[in-house]
């Protein structure tokens, strides 16, 4: 592991020269911290490839934003900071989107929708996301407040300032036209195949 101790006067020069895009300094302030910044990745990530492409992307951060950095401030504290964001920001998208597969898998197993052998799982993702972005505003913040992010009836009306029944119809309404969506979907697919297989049989 590299002494992270340096210094101070050391330090500032080099990030005076990271702040003139010098590439043999970004390289030495890589050496000097990557490896405490990588296992305090790895503590919260719990995952050594998931920590090493977090690992890249804080240092990716540090060299795009180099003009940003203040010599004379702690660079060790900034570092970590950018680390923590970028972490936090990762452990978020990946918690939305497993809890998207996981409604997704719900609906399945409820017959709501069903997994063809036409469709990947991952486009039935991305027409699920697809279709509840044409739902009105304030239907389309409910149905994700509601069904993806797991609040309550009660939580949404208190946060939105609206009645639990306005919500619980916004609910009704959205879920109306999901699924109508999908089976009308189901059927222009269906008309689709069909057309395609008697112009083979000619």
């Amino acid at each position: 592991m590299y002494n992270l101790q340096m210094d101070h006067r050391d330090e500032v020069d080099l990030l005076i020269a990271l702040q003139s895009s010098s590439q043999a300094a970004f390289a030495q302030i890589y050496r000097l911290y990557s490896a405490r910044i990588y296992l305090n990745i790895l503590k919260m990530v719990k995952s050594e490839d998931e920590a090493q492409e977090l690992l890249q992307d804080v240092f990716l951060k540090v060299w795009s934003k180099r003009h940003l950095i203040e010599p004379e401030q702690s660079f060790r504290s900034y570092l970590f900071q950018i680390a923590k964001y970028t972490v936090y920001n990762f452990i978020r998208k990946n918690k939305l989107e497993k809890q998207v597969q996981h409604y997704m898998r719900q609906q399945i197993e409820e017959g709501y929708t069903h997994v063809e052998e036409d469709l990947s799982y991952r486009e039935k993702e991305l027409w699920y996301a697809e279709t509840i972005e044409q739902l009105p505003p304030q239907r389309r913040q409910i149905y994700k407040l509601c069904k993806i992010h797991g609040k309550s009836y009660a939580e949404v009306s208190e946060l939105l300032g609206i009645s639990t029944s306005t919500v619980n119809d916004h609910i009704v309404k959205a879920t109306k036209f999901i699924k109508d969506r999908y089976l009308n979907r189901d059927a222009t697919l269906f008309v689709a195949v069909a057309y395609l297989f008697l112009n083979q049989l000619k």
